[in-house]
């Protein structure tokens, strides 16, 4: 038995196109996810591309809703409790406490990204715990 596996073949313009994708930073996909949400409407899914063009089309409802399990932590303020929110963002970041100190004082903030859903509660409660406040995404 021999098998046979198919070999997919892409234009040219396609294959450039996936390269440039591949050699971005973390910092630039987020800035090219981020351009994607505001320009298209289009949020990335974990599942993979397949899914990210099933939620950018406009169906009649027939998709299932597919439960949310990465999560993004976003400092969005901290009170009067600015050096505990500090200290509790260099602690979970593994910033220095310059770094930590710009985060805090630069929110909204990113902590963490692409987190369980598990491990994003327990940073919420980190935060909320020094003084600060959280939003998951």
């Amino acid at each position: 038995m021999s098998e046979e596996t198919a070999v997919a073949e892409y234009s040219a313009e396609t294959k450039s196109m996936g390269d440039k994708i591949a050699e971005l930073t973390l910092k630039q996909a987020k800035e090219l996810s981020d351009y994607l949400k505001d320009a298209y409407g289009i949020e990335p899914a974990s599942g993979g591309g397949g899914m990210m063009m099933m939620a950018a089309g406009d169906g009649d409802g027939a998709a299932a809703a597919v439960e949310q399990t990465e999560f993004d932590v976003i400092l969005t303020g901290f009170g009067d409790k600015k050096l505990n929110v500090v200290k509790v963002v260099k602690n979970l970041t593994g910033a220095s406490l310059m770094e930590a100190k710009k985060m805090v004082e630069g929110v909204p903030a990113t902590l963490k990204q692409a987190v369980s859903k598990e491990d994003a509660e327990k940073v919420k409660a980190e935060i909320e715990e020094a003084g600060g406040s959280v939003e998951l995404k």
